[in-house]
């Protein structure tokens, strides 16, 4: 895992749209970068419904919303239409950049181990730095602590 006060690792990956979004294109904003498992599940439907929802907060922090999961970009383009998402999200097909932020890690479910994403939220100052780290994210109120540590941010 990247910690706090390290430089994000820079990346540039298509999102749902097939539209390349890179980090240094992002400079100058606050990003909330947020690794979630998979498109249409119930935890991760409503992390990205929350994120939705308190989209325009986030913009009034000058900060950009943006998911990763290793679904396709055509999945990520069904799960927005699907749930009318707001928010952009980004495909890892190769799971390259989620091993980068060591989220990419061994699980365990029902007894078997398996590789899958480890819920994670990164909060990415204007100059790249990572300035808060939630690991292991239970998805009930998530948002709100993330936003709350965003403004704590901006405020310090």
């Amino acid at each position: 895992m990247i910690d706090v006060g390290e430089r994000a690792p820079d990346f540039c990956l298509p999102n749902q749209d097939d539209v390349e979004i890179c980090l240094r294109d992002l400079k100058g904003k606050w990003v909330v970068l947020y690794f979630y498992p998979r498109d249409n599940t119930p935890g991760c439907t409503t992390e990205a419904c929350d994120f939705t929802q308190a989209l325009p907060d986030f913009s009034d922090l000058n900060a950009v919303i943006l998911g990763v999961s290793a679904d396709s970009t055509k999945k990520h383009r069904n799960f927005i239409e699907k749930k009318e998402l707001a928010i952009t999200l980004l495909s890892d097909e190769s799971t390259e950049m989620m091993q980068e932020y060591g989220v990419w890690q061994l699980k365990k479910n029902y007894g078997k181990e398996y590789m899958g994403i480890v819920r994670t939220t990164y909060i990415i100052d204007p100059d790249g730095v990572v300035k808060a780290v939630f690991a292991k994210v239970r998805v009930k109120e998530h948002v709100i602590k993330v936003k709350e540590k965003l403004q704590e941010l901006q405020n310090s």
